[in-house]
């Protein structure tokens, strides 16, 4: 079990580095064009055309116009937790996996020069993408953390809101990762993340494929195994609420791409995974003893 979980580790390492590399060396003429060649969420190969439905249309005109080309090209989600989070001003919010730094630099704009967000990433080409696109766009309460999602490198009740996009699917230890991120949360602290979700079975052919895996469909929960696995960290108040299903025809180019039978495989997966926004809360601290009350002599 351990060493499949560092196997896929350094395959997922491996595919984000690659991604970051790309973005890092086509940055200036790939900001002239929406399609630049850049590996898709779903582990397929460079851009060929296609509009990839997990990634795509994640982000509004609005959001896009306030990022580096660069953070844009780079985001691998499958969301977008800034705008469902409700983050406000003055809070401590850390993005699990963060990539480029799209979400992290959203974040940073929504807590205000008073709040401060951390970009926990495994990946040094991310981490070096990542500094350089909250240099250029200026801003400064950001911190980016060198580190594994199974193992933050936070103290004790540290943070206000926990965000990710399309990262926890890829761990090989979701009980730990989610028993990390509750222990990182203050009292009454946010577990606001996107993620890919299943519903129902997924046939074994997909499971196997470690090319999905990962790219956010064979590493995904089960929606009520999320659920479960959240409240035994100790969450409260926990809900999935899908943000997009994907038809059959949206994942004939990730099995294509990772040689699986089209054919044979395509109408069981129609309504089977979903992008969802998963919210769940740290229960606030229990409230003080009443003090005894005096004895009567």
């Amino acid at each position: 079990m351990a060493s499949d979980q560092a196997d896929l580790t350094t395959i997922v390492r491996a595919k984000y580095g690659e991604a970051a590399r790309r973005v890092l060396e086509v940055a200036a003429p790939a900001a002239e064009s929406c399609c630049a060649p850049l590996n898709s969420c779903c582990g397929g190969a460079a851009f060929n055309g296609s509009v990839d439905p997990i990634t795509s249309n994640l982000y509004v005109n609005g959001e896009r116009e306030l990022l580096p080309d660069a953070a844009v090209l780079a985001s691998l989600g499958c969301g977008n937790p800034t705008a469902l989070a409700e983050l406000r001003e003055g809070e401590v919010v850390l993005d699990l996996g963060s990539g480029g730094g799209i979400d992290v630099l959203l974040s940073a704009r929504r807590v205000g020069p008073t709040g401060m967000v951390y970009g926990l990433d495994m990946t040094d080409d991310m981490l070096e993408l990542a500094g350089r696109n909250a240099a250029e766009a200026g801003v400064r309460n950001v911190e980016f953390l060198q580190g594994r999602i199974e193992e933050i490198p936070l103290p004790d009740a540290s943070v206000d809101v926990i965000i990710s996009n399309c990262v926890i699917n890829l761990s090989g230890d979701k009980r730990r990762v989610l028993a990390e991120a509750f222990r990182v949360l203050k009292p009454g602290g946010r577990f606001a993340v996107s993620d890919v979700v299943v519903r129902g079975a997924v046939p074994p052919a997909v499971r196997r494929s470690m090319e999905l895996w990962v790219g956010c469909v064979a590493g995904a929960l089960e929606e009520q195994e999320f659920r479960t696995l959240l409240a035994e960290s100790g969450f409260i108040d926990i809900d999935i609420e899908p943000t997009r299903v994907y038809r059959s025809e949206d994942a004939r180019q990730f099995l294509e791409e990772s040689g699986i039978d089209v054919t044979a495989n395509l109408a069981e997966i129609d309504g089977t995974f979903m992008a969802a926004f998963v919210r769940a809360t740290r229960p606030a601290a229990a409230p003080a003893a009443a003090p005894a009350a005096p004895t009567t002599p």
